[in-house]
C-alpha cells in the first residue's frame, strides 16, 4: 500500500472511532457541546471550514483516481481473460484490480465518514443547544409557578382580609344603628324625664 492509500486508511479508522465515540449514549450532547467549546476549538474554528473543504477536495480527487484504476483494470482483466495470458501476469493484475477496487472502498468510505462525521458535530451542537434551552424555559416555567402561587395566596388572604372588613363595616353600620336607637330612647327619656319633674 502506498503512503497515500495507507494515510487515507488510518484517516477512514480515526473517522470510524470519532463516529463510534461521538455514538456512546452516556455522553451527554451537553457535554460534548462544552467540549466544542474549548478555547482551542474557537481558535481553530477559522481554519477548520477551510480544512474540512481541503479535506473533501483530496478525498474527492483521491475517489476518482481510485475508480479510474477499478475502470483500468477491470478492462485489462477482460481482455486478458479473452487471449488467455499466463497466469503469473493474470494474477498481477487481479492483485492490481484488488488493490485498486480496496482504494475505491477505502477513499469512498472516508469520504462518506467525513460527511457524517460533520453531520453528527452539527447535529450534536445543535442538540445540546436545544437542551440547554429546554433547561432554561423549564427553570423560567417553575419559576413562575411558584410565583404564580404565591400570587394565588395573596389574593386569597386579600380577599379574606377584604371580607374581615365588610364584615366589620356591617358590624360598624349595625353598631352605628343600635348607637342612634339609644341616643334618641335616651333624649325620649331625657323629654320624658323633664316632663314627669314639671308635674
Amino acid at each position: 500500500m502506498t503512503f497515500q492509500w495507507t494515510a487515507v486508511a488510518t484517516f477512514l479508522y480515526g473517522e470510524i472511532a470519532a463516529v463510534l465515540l461521538l455514538c456512546l449514549p452516556f455522553i451527554s450532547p451537553v457535554r460534548w457541546q462544552k467540549f466544542f467549546m474549548i478555547s482551542l476549538w474557537s481558535k481553530l474554528a477559522f481554519f477548520w471550514n477551510k480544512a474540512f473543504l481541503t479535506i473533501i477536495i483530496l478525498l474527492i480527487v483521491l475517489f476518482f483516481d481510485a475508480v479510474r484504476e477499478v475502470k483500468k483494470y477491470s478492462t485489462v482483466h477482460m481482455s486478458e481473460k479473452v487471449v488467455n495470458v499466463n497466469t503469473s501476469a493474470y494474477d498481477h493484475i487481479q492483485m492490481k484490480l484488488f488493490r485498486s477496487q480496496r482504494n475505491l472502498y477505502i477513499s469512498g468510505f472516508s469520504l462518506f465518514l467525513w460527511l457524517v462525521l460533520r453531520r453528527i458535530v452539527t447535529l450534536l451542537t445543535q442538540l445540546a443547544k436545544g437542551m440547554i434551552t429546554q433547561q432554561a424555559l423549564e427553570t423560567q416555567v417553575n419559576n413562575t409557578t411558584e410565583a404564580a402561587k404565591k400570587y394565588l395566596t395573596e389574593n386569597e388572604k386579600l380577599q379574606q382580609a377584604t371580607t374581615e372588613l365588610t364584615a366589620i363595616k356591617k358590624q360598624s353600620e349595625g353598631l352605628k344603628r343600635e348607637y342612634d336607637r339609644l341616643m334618641k330612647e335616651h333624649e325620649q327619656l331625657q323629654v320624658g324625664g323633664s316632663d314627669k319633674k314639671k308635674l
